[in-house]
């Protein structure tokens, strides 16, 4: 059975508080809609406070080439999951002679050879570590790649994988793009790195805090890639973001949370530990409706949310860090959930 037993984190130096990007976007979506004080309030609505970028806020203001951003992209996606994964593995008592696999998950950024490569480089890894680079899940990526790491320890129990997630949601924006969905994610996203230790049980130290992985379950919706994801134009990744996603989640969540855990003979009810990834506030209200519990259960997923915003794949990772420091108690269930472009959704069953 796999073990996570270790998160690490790491974010960019610039710090940025909602009311300066608000600001920002009232000047610069300003000709656009006439109504812009009536858009306004989705930064407040959001409850984002606070949130890390890799370049300072006069940056965004400017026009961009995509191989500027994109040359910015290696660089930060490098330092910052080099980062994560030392404070992943100096927490575990680890170094990176004991990592077998490392997973690396991105959707913000291109780079070939692939990030993971530069990061196996920077630590000094072992040249024969396997490595799984994947690209493209978006916001559901970090449980995914959670999910891949599981599946591989599960099959090889004597093995240990490294999972590193890097977002540079920052440094796709594009100060052109004038659209509402723009504005939308001009509220939410941010830039940061996490990275998961998860353990085979025959190499696992019993006595370390860990939480099981029970049983996966990853879905992709036919006919929804309009959702979410990106448009590439000349000047880069431009976001694809639905209204419609929080109303999606109860109607396409709903069914498959439920068939996911009736598979164990569970309902919403027997999970004490929700581990969500907080796409925003009001997705996170769509998911305590969908499973019949109190928003009080997401308080994780909502500070994360408040104090970093939307990392995309990383959010889901940094909740999973706070639930990690908590501890689970033995014999209590959890969920971890996220869901991503395609539209699709990656679930985990977890345990105490």
């Amino acid at each position: 059975m796999a073990r996570i037993t270790a998160v690490g984190t790491s974010v960019p130096p610039h710090v940025l508080k909602q009311d300066e990007i608000r600001e920002f976007a009232r000047h610069l979506f300003g000709d656009s809609f006439r109504d812009i004080d009536r858009l306004l309030p989705i930064f407040h609505n959001g409850q984002v406070e606070t949130r890390h970028f890799c370049v300072p806020l006069e940056w965004f203001g400017e026009k961009h080439m995509f191989s500027e951003k994109n040359d910015l992209f290696q660089e930060w996606a490098t330092r910052l999951g080099v980062e994560a994964a030392k404070d992943c593995l100096e927490q575990a008592g680890k170094n990176v002679a004991d990592i077998d696999h490392i997973l690396f998950v991105s959707t913000t950024g291109i780079s070939t050879p692939s990030i993971d490569s530069r990061i196996m480089n920077e630590l000094g890894m072992n040249p024969h570590t396997k490595r799984t680079p994947i690209w493209g899940l978006g916001c559901a990526g970090g449980a995914a790649g959670l999910s891949r790491a599981a599946d591989y320890v599960t099959a090889y129990p004597g093995k240990r994988v490294l999972l590193i997630a890097v977002e540079c949601c920052g440094l796709t924006f594009q100060c052109e793009d004038k659209s509402k969905s723009n504005l939308v994610a001009t509220s939410l996203f941010a830039d940061g790195a996490a990275a998961v230790l998860i353990e085979g049980e025959t190499v696992v130290q019993e006595n370390r805090k860990q939480i099981q992985v029970i049983d996966t379950m990853s879905t992709l919706w036919p006919d929804t890639r309009d959702v979410m994801g990106w448009d590439i134009n000349e000047n880069g990744l431009k976001v694809i973001f639905s209204r419609d996603i929080p109303t999606l989640v109860d109607q396409l969540l709903r069914p498959n949370m439920a068939e996911f855990l009736e598979r164990h003979g569970m309902t919403g009810h027997d999970i004490r530990h929700f581990i969500a990834h907080p796409g925003g506030k009001k997705v996170i209200e769509a998911y305590a409706e969908v499973l019949g519990v109190e928003l009080f259960y997401f308080s994780h997923a909502l500070d994360i949310l408040r104090r970093f915003g939307n990392m995309s794949s990383v959010t889901v990772l940094f909740v999973l860090q706070a639930f990690l420091k908590q501890g689970i108690t033995p014999g209590e269930y959890g969920i971890v959930t996220a869901l991503g472009p395609g539209f699709s959704s990656e679930m985990l069953l977890v345990k105490g």
